[in-house]
C-alpha cells in the first residue's frame, strides 16, 4: 500500500475499479473509522488549508494505526469527478453484494417479523444512497435492487449512504418479478407502495414477513411488479404536494411499521 500515494490519477481510478471503494466526504469517512475500521485501507487528505473535520479524521485514523496520505485536491477531484469529497477520501475494501438466499435465510430468523425492501428500477444514485441509510436506520434486514435499468452501489451512493451500507446487506438480482415470486413462495407478503392505492399505510397490518416494494421515481411501480404484490398501500397526502421523494416515503412507511410492531411488543431486529 505504500506506493498508492505515488500513483497517478488514472492509476487511482484503476485501483478503485479493481480492488477498493472510495468513500468521499467527512461523514462517510468518520462512520467507517468508528464502526467499520476493519474495512479501511487508508485515508486520503487534500493538501493545503486544514479544517476541524480534516483534523478529526486524521486523529481518529492515527489512533487506530490507519495510514493517512496527503494528496493534491485536484487529484482527488480527478479520481472522483463530480463528487464533493470535502478534501477527505477513505479507501475501503471493495463493496460486495449479498446473495439473495442469504438475505432470505437471515431475515427469516426474525420469527414472522422479517422486513425486506425491493426497488423497482430506482435510477437516481442519490435516492438509492438515501434509501440505504433510511433502511439501515430502521433496521431493515435486506435491500434488493435489480441489475438493469437501476442505480448500482457506486461512490456517489456510498457518499450519500454515509457508511450505512455496512449495516444492511444489498442483493442485486437479474429479474425482479421472479425474485418477488420466490419471496412469495418463501412466505413473504409482497406489499407495494403506490400513491394510487385507496388503502393507506395506517390501515394495513404490518405484523408479518414482508417485502416493501418501492417504485421508480417517475413511473412508480411497473405493471409486472404490481401483479406480484399481495396488496398496495399509499401515504395519505394532507397538503398540496402530491408525492414524496422515494427515500422520504420509505421512511414514513418504515416508521409506521416500527410503530405497529412496537405496539405488538415485537419491534424490528436488524440484520444478524
Amino acid at each position: 500500500m505504500t506506493d498508492i500515494d505515488n500513483k497517478s490519477s488514472n492509476s487511482g481510478n484503476k485501483i478503485q475499479a479493481q480492488k477498493y471503494d472510495l468513500i468521499p466526504g467527512f461523514h462517510g469517512s468518520r462512520e467507517f473509522l468508528i464502526q467499520g475500521q476493519d474495512k479501511v485501507i487508508e485515508i486520503w487528505i487534500a493538501e493545503g488549508k486544514s479544517s476541524v473535520r480534516k483534523r478529526q479524521v486524521i486523529q481518529i485514523a492515527r489512533e487506530q494505526n490507519i495510514p493517512v496520505r496527503f494528496k493534491k485536491g485536484i487529484e482527488l477531484s480527478h479520481i472522483l469527478p463530480g463528487i464533493a469529497h470535502q478534501g477527505i477520501v477513505t479507501l475501503v475494501k471493495k463493496f460486495t453484494y449479498t446473495g439473495l438466499d442469504h438475505i432470505i435465510n437471515t431475515s427469516n430468523q426474525s420469527e414472522g417479523q422479517a422486513l425486506l425492501i425491493a426497488t423497482d428500477h430506482i435510477t437516481d444514485e442519490g435516492n438509492l444512497g438515501a434509501l440505504i441509510r433510511t433502511a439501515a436506520f430502521f433496521g431493515v434486514h435486506g435491500l434488493i435492487i435489480p441489475k438493469d435499468r437501476s442505480a448500482a452501489v457506486t461512490a456517489r451512493v456510498l457518499k450519500r449512504a454515509s457508511g450505512a451500507y455496512m449495516h444492511i446487506p444489498v442483493a442485486r438480482v437479474i429479474n425482479m418479478a421472479r425474485t418477488l415470486d420466490l419471496l412469495r413462495k418463501n412466505g413473504f407478503w409482497v406489499i407495494g407502495s403506490s400513491d394510487k392505492s385507496p388503502d393507506t399505510i395506517y390501515e394495513f397490518d404490518w405484523n408479518r414477513n414482508l417485502v416493501l416494494v418501492l417504485g421508480n421515481e417517475q413511473q412508480g411501480l411497473s405493471r409486472y411488479v404490481q401483479k406480484r404484490c399481495h396488496h398496495t398501500v399509499g401515504i395519505p397526502a394532507l397538503g398540496h404536494i402530491e408525492s414524496l421523494n422515494v427515500s422520504v416515503a420509505c421512511g414514513v412507511i418504515l416508521s409506521e411499521i416500527v410503530r405497529q410492531r412496537t405496539l405488538e411488543g415485537k419491534g424490528l431486529q436488524g440484520p444478524h
